[in-house]
C-alpha cells in the first residue's frame, strides 16, 4: 500500500467557511445599497450562485459570467433591473474580507506542513483567495497555490490537474490525496485526474450521484485517521 505525500486541499467550505463570509458579505452589500436583504432572496441567491457555478464546472459558461450576472438574474426575479458587474464589484470587496475559518483548519495544517506537501487548489478569483488565505494564516503553510483564475482551467478539468501536477516537484499521482467539500468539483476531479479523494461533508449530506469518493469525513480531524492507516499499512509505524 501506499503513504500519501501530496495533500491537495480545496479552500471554499473546507478550510475557510465560505458560508460565513458570503453571509456578511451580503449583508453588508445589500446595507450599501439600501435593500432590504429577506431570507427568502438569500436562499434565491445561494441557489442561482450554485447553479451557475456548477455550469462554469461543466465548461458550460465562463468566469466572467458567473460573477457578472448572479445579480441581475437575482433581481431580474424580483421585477428589477440592475447593473451586475457593478454589484459584483461591491460584493467582491467584501468577500475578500471573509477569513473565518473552518472549525480545526488552523490546526490541522499547521500540523501537517511538515509532515506532507501541501497545496490549495480553489476554483474562484485570484485575489480575493490569495487575500482570504492571508488575512486566515493558511497562506505561508502551503507550498503552492493554483488558482483556476490563473491556470485557464477549472476543477474537475483534468487539464487543470495537469497544470497543478506538473508543478509540484517529483509528484506521484499514486502518493496524491485530494480533500474537498464538492463532488462534483474536488472528487469528480480527483477522479478524473487518477489520484484519491477524500470528501468533506460535515453536514452529512446524501450522496445521490455515482461519483464516489475513496473515503468520507465529517471533520477535518478524521484526516488523521486516514493518513495513520496508510503509513500502518505499508509498515511506517
Amino acid at each position: 500500500m501506499k503513504k500519501y505525500r501530496t495533500l491537495l486541499f480545496d479552500v471554499d467550505d473546507t478550510l475557510l467557511d465560505f458560508g460565513a463570509a458570503e453571509r456578511e458579505a451580503l449583508r453588508s452589500l445589500f446595507k450599501e445599497q439600501n435593500i432590504s436583504l429577506t431570507s427568502e432572496m438569500k436562499a434565491n441567491y445561494k441557489k442561482i450562485n450554485q447553479e451557475l457555478w456548477k455550469s462554469f464546472e461543466e465548461g458550460k459558461i465562463n468566469r466572467d459570467e458567473v460573477l457578472n450576472t448572479r445579480f441581475s438574474i437575482l433581481f431580474k426575479a424580483y421585477n428589477q433591473e440592475v447593473d451586475g458587474a457593478l454589484l459584483e464589484k461591491c460584493y467582491r470587496s467584501y468577500l475578500e474580507e471573509g477569513k473565518q475559518l473552518v472549525s480545526g483548519a488552523i490546526e490541522l495544517i499547521t500540523d501537517l506542513q511538515d509532515q506532507y506537501d501541501l497545496y490549495i487548489v480553489t476554483n474562484g478569483v485570484s485575489k480575493t483567495q490569495y487575500k482570504r488565505l492571508r488575512d486566515s494564516g493558511l497562506y505561508l503553510l502551503f507550498k503552492n497555490i493554483f488558482v483556476s483564475e490563473d491556470t485557464g482551467f477549472q476543477k474537475p478539468m483534468k487539464e487543470y490537474f495537469d497544470y497543478v501536477f506538473a508543478r509540484i516537484t517529483n509528484f506521484d499521482v499514486n502518493q496524491a490525496l485530494i480533500i474537498g467539500d464538492s463532488l462534483n468539483a474536488d472528487i469528480k476531479g480527483g477522479q478524473l485526474a487518477g489520484i484519491d479523494t477524500c470528501w468533506f461533508n460535515p453536514e452529512m449530506k446524501p450522496n445521490n450521484t455515482n461519483i464516489i469518493p475513496t473515503y468520507e469525513i465529517q471533520k477535518l480531524e478524521e484526516l488523521y485517521r486516514i493518513l495513520l492507516e496508510k503509513e500502518t499499512e505499508i509498515g511506517i509505524i
